[in-house]
């Protein structure tokens, strides 16, 4: 072979060589480049635990509710965490918000299911009242509006608006003053025009259905749901007497209780109407689901 011959045979050599390098190197970036991007990609919450802090009690409407939502909560959110319940019921729901305003950390690990009458409880001034609702991080509600209902035990024989009105001293139960059973109770009482009626708070939502048939109380005021959920055979077996309706929004008929009375139609004044009114917009916007106030934006984009 000649020298002219042996040169141009290394150069080929030493640039296959180099094109080789050149290919291994190009790989090794890629790799660290596709490495690096798997890493940034994986979902935060993947492998990681959501609490819902809920404003209510176990085997509560609250509980109900919230539970139908949780697979699609966890569905929802990229990377499809595990989401637990912790039950937080007290003071017709301010435990579980002043809970969820003042302590719990605002890492988008803590979402609060409040109780409806949160922003009415703050804007009716009520006390024990630690929170502010302009600051909360709002992700919405699963429903919109909520009926109540009132009710006695079949025992008493009060099965008219006009037997409901002659008989005095009837026993309301209710979970805590200021709690939605609570204050539509007392409006139900106030204007159907209940004698001398007496309001008994400090149940669980369980609690106020066993002292109903022991007989420890005479009547509620009550979510319709959850009266078809937990004891439908109150209204298949005529176990209770149920009297009227307050419908939120007004005109949204209930299936099932659209015969009975609305409560505007008890109402003697124009202030009775406005007062009807205020509340049921308190109600429409249905019960909250919240972060805590300087929750990251990104992590409020992930429930979003």
């Amino acid at each position: 072979m000649s020298s002219k011959q042996s040169t141009m045979s290394k150069r080929v050599a030493s640039s296959g060589y180099l094109f080789f390098l050149a290919c291994v190197l190009t790989t090794c970036v890629m790799l660290v480049v596709a490495t690096r991007s798997a890493f940034a990609q994986t979902p935060f919450y993947q492998g990681k635990t959501v609490k819902v802090v809920v404003a209510g009690t176990l085997g509560g409407t609250a509980d109900f509710r919230v539970r139908a939502l949780v697979p699609f909560l966890r569905k929802h959110i990229p990377g499809n965490p595990t989401v637990i319940l912790e039950f937080m019921d007290g003071s017709g729901g301010r435990k579980a918000a002043n809970y969820m305003y003042g302590n719990a950390r605002p890492d988008g690990f803590t979402v609060g299911a409040l109780s409806g009458g949160t922003l009415a409880l703050q804007i009716m001034g009520e006390s024990g009242v630690m929170y502010d609702v302009d600051k909360f991080i709002y992700l919405g509600s699963s429903e919109g509006g909520s009926h109540q209902i009132i009710y006695t035990r079949k025992e008493l024989g009060l099965d008219s608006i006009e037997k409901l009105r002659a008989a005095s001293g009837i026993r309301i139960g209710a979970q805590s003053v200021g709690h939605v059973a609570y204050v539509s109770g007392r409006l139900f009482a106030h204007l159907i025009g209940m004698k001398d009626a007496k309001f008994i708070a400090g149940y669980t939502a369980p609690e106020v259905d066993a002292a109903l048939l022991r007989g420890e109380l005479d009547a509620r005021s009550n979510n319709p749901t959850s009266v078809l959920r937990r004891n439908p055979e109150w209204l298949e077996k005529g176990v209770m007497n149920f009297h009227a309706i307050l419908e939120a929004p007004k005109g949204a008929k209930h299936p099932r209780f659209g015969h009975l009375p609305e409560i505007e139609s008890f109402a003697k004044s124009e202030k009775e109407i406005r007062l009807l009114t205020l509340w049921r917009s308190f109600r429409v916007i249905g019960s909250p689901y919240v972060l805590p106030p300087g929750t990251p934006q990104q992590r409020v984009k992930s429930f979003t």
